[in-house]
C-alpha cells in the first residue's frame, strides 16, 4: 500500500456523525445501544473544534414509517409488531441534543426523505439515510465533493452495524478515512484490527483533537 494514497487530510475533512439519536442513545430507550450515552462528551469535543474551524459537520439519520415500510427488512417485521423507534417527528428520532448547536432544533422528516440536506449552522446539516450506510441511496457523495472533501471523520451509534457499512462505502469511493473509535458505541478488536487492514486511520478523540490543531495552526502560518 502506497501511504500517499491513504494519508488523511484533515484541512480537506468533514466530520460524520451517525445516528446519534435519542431513540438509540438515552437510557431506557427503545431500541438504546448500551455504551453510546457514554461517548456523548467525547463527540460534543470534536463537533465544537470542527464548529470553531468552519469545517464540514453532516449528521445522517435514520426515520422509520411506523409501518415499517422503509425499514431493513430484519427490522420491518418488528416495527409493524408495535415496535417504535425514531419514527417521524418523535422525542425519539430527534439527534441528542448536547451534539446540536442550538438544543432547540428539530428534524423536518418529510425535508429529509426528500434527500435534502437539512442546515443547521454554518456548514453542518442533518441527512436522512434509508439503511445502514450513509452513502446508500443518498446524496452524501455528490454534497461531499460539492465541499471539496476528500477525507471523512467518522464518529457515532453503533460501530458493528452502520458506522462500519458507512466507512466500506466511503473506501469504495476512494474517500480517505479516520475512525474515533472512544467516539463510537459498539466497538470491539476484531473490527479494529480490519478497518486498520482496509487503510482506516483509527484514533482516539483525544489524539484527534490535538492533530486537528496541529493542522489548523500549520496552515495559518
Amino acid at each position: 500500500m502506497n501511504s500517499d494514497y491513504l494519508k488523511p487530510e484533515i484541512l480537506k475533512s468533514a466530520l460524520l456523525t451517525v445516528d446519534v439519536q435519542n431513540d438509540f442513545t438515552l437510557p431506557g430507550a427503545v431500541a438504546e445501544i448500551p455504551g453510546t450515552l457514554s461517548l456523548i462528551p467525547n463527540i460534543k469535543k470534536i463537533l465544537e473544534k470542527y464548529r470553531k474551524h468552519k469545517f464540514p459537520i453532516i449528521h445522517a439519520v435514520r426515520l422509520y414509517k411506523p409501518d415499517g415500510s422503509n425499514a431493513e427488512l430484519y427490522r420491518r417485521e418488528l416495527i409493524k409488531k408495535g415496535k417504535m423507534m425514531v419514527q417521524p417527528n418523535s422525542e425519539g428520532s430527534q439527534l441528542v441534543k448536547d451534539l446540536l448547536p442550538k438544543r432547540n432544533i428539530k428534524l423536518k422528516p418529510e425535508y429529509l426523505k426528500s434527500g435534502n440536506f437539512q442546515e443547521i449552522g454554518r456548514m453542518e446539516w442533518i441527512m436522512y439515510k434509508p439503511r445502514w450506510g450513509a452513502f446508500y441511496k443518498t446524496n452524501l457523495e455528490k454534497r461531499l465533493n460539492e465541499l471539496g472533501v476528500n477525507t471523512i471523520i467518522i464518529c457515532g451509534c453503533n460501530f458493528p452495524n452502520c458506522p462500519r457499512t458507512t466507512i466500506y462505502e466511503a473506501i469504495e469511493r476512494d474517500y480517505k478515512v479516520i475512525f474515533i473509535e472512544d467516539a463510537t458505541s459498539g466497538v470491539y478488536k476484531r473490527g479494529i484490527k480490519e478497518l486498520r487492514n482496509i487503510g482506516v486511520e483509527v484514533v482516539k478523540s483525544k489524539d484527534f483533537i490535538h492533530n486537528l490543531n496541529v493542522n489548523w495552526e500549520d496552515n495559518q502560518k
